[in-house]
């Protein structure tokens, strides 16, 4: 027989707990906002805060680079990566995406790599660079190629590393399809994801880089304890519980797409499927060089550094010449 008032009190015990959860999240939060503050500029751009870091080129005729971090990141993911092979020879542009980071997010829109790529064009736009060559990252890929359909003036060239850009098989983690409902997802988000996060993120770590390790402090020196606060992590989920509509509908323009293009992926890459997404490419875009990475893993721009500068090398001299420097 049930007590009177058990079922009550089971409830006022897990809202009780819920509630605790909550401020934990909270705290943990406004730590790692002390702990990872902003480190590049803010800047509006359309109505909403842009974060980026500008790194100057020794000559001010340098092609400029444009990078575009994956899901459950930021930029210090590829900055970490590639900022010291490549400062002095190029303007080096690390953005935040919105609503990552400290860049912020309009609403779910936002979760369109076209609209990201719209938020790019019109920070170039504000600092005054004309064309860049953009690097795009897993998710990042597709703002890449987002970038290049909606903006061809102002695509020098584009390098894709693990790119995700076509509708794939299967559907998404359930975690992120939870996270991006309109009421529970927030509940979700702000209760459970910090108590839970630190497992999951040294998990979801090893996990991009398998087969190869990660760097030696990687999550501190990538700032990835960012992606982890309730907002940035029910962005990340918008992102991807809504990328298999966004490209399904993009990807018909890829061929659309005249830049330089060089695409950088592991065959055996365990988070995005290289045989549908950088294959995808490499049969839209017209003179696509599609280089294969075995062992790099999803995170061929820290495990496979030289051959991503190499590449990056080789599309900026296929973009500029002499005559025609990137702006």
């Amino acid at each position: 027989m049930t007590t009177p008032g058990f079922g009550a009190d089971v409830l006022l015990s897990l809202l009780v707990v819920a509630l605790a959860l909550a401020a934990y999240s909270r705290l943990r939060a406004i730590t790692i906002d002390g702990i990872y503050p902003p480190t590049g500029t803010r800047r509006a751009v359309d109505g909403t805060t842009v974060h980026f870091v500008d790194v100057p080129a020794d000559r001010p005729d340098a092609p400029v680079l444009v990078f575009i971090h994956g899901a459950s990141g930021n930029l210090h993911d590829p900055m970490l990566a590639l900022r010291a092979r490549l400062q002095g020879r190029y303007r080096l542009i690390f953005v935040d995406r919105p609503g990552h980071g400290w860049s912020q997010r309009a609403g779910r829109g936002d979760a369109a790599p076209a609209a990201q790529a719209g938020r790019i064009a019109g920070l170039m736009s504000d600092l005054g660079i004309g064309r860049a060559i953009v690097i795009g990252h897993s998710w990042g890929g597709s703002v890449a190629a987002a970038f290049a359909v909606h903006h061809p003036e102002k695509t020098a060239g584009l390098v894709f590393l693990s790119p995700a850009t076509h509708p794939w098989e299967g559907g998404v983690t359930w975690y992120y399809r939870l996270a991006a409902m309109p009421v529970i997802g927030r509940i979700f988000c702000e209760v459970l994801v910090l108590p839970v996060g630190k497992l999951a993120r040294d998990r979801g770590i090893r996990s991009v880089f398998s087969p190869a390790e990660p760097p030696e402090d990687y999550a501190e020196d990538a700032h990835i304890d960012l992606s982890l606060r309730p907002a940035t992590f029910r962005a990340n989920a918008e992102d991807i519980a809504d990328l298999f509509g966004h490209v399904t509908e993009l990807s018909p323009r890829y061929r659309e797409i005249s830049a330089p293009t060089t695409i950088i992926a592991d065959d055996a890459d365990s988070i995005v499927y290289t045989h549908i997404h950088a294959v995808g490419l490499e049969r839209d875009i017209a003179g696509a060089r599609f280089i294969r990475v075995k062992g790099a893993g999803h995170m061929p721009h820290h495990t496979r550094t030289d051959t991503v500068v190499a590449a990056i090398d080789e599309v900026a001299g296929r973009a500029a010449t002499p005559a025609e420097t990137v702006a």
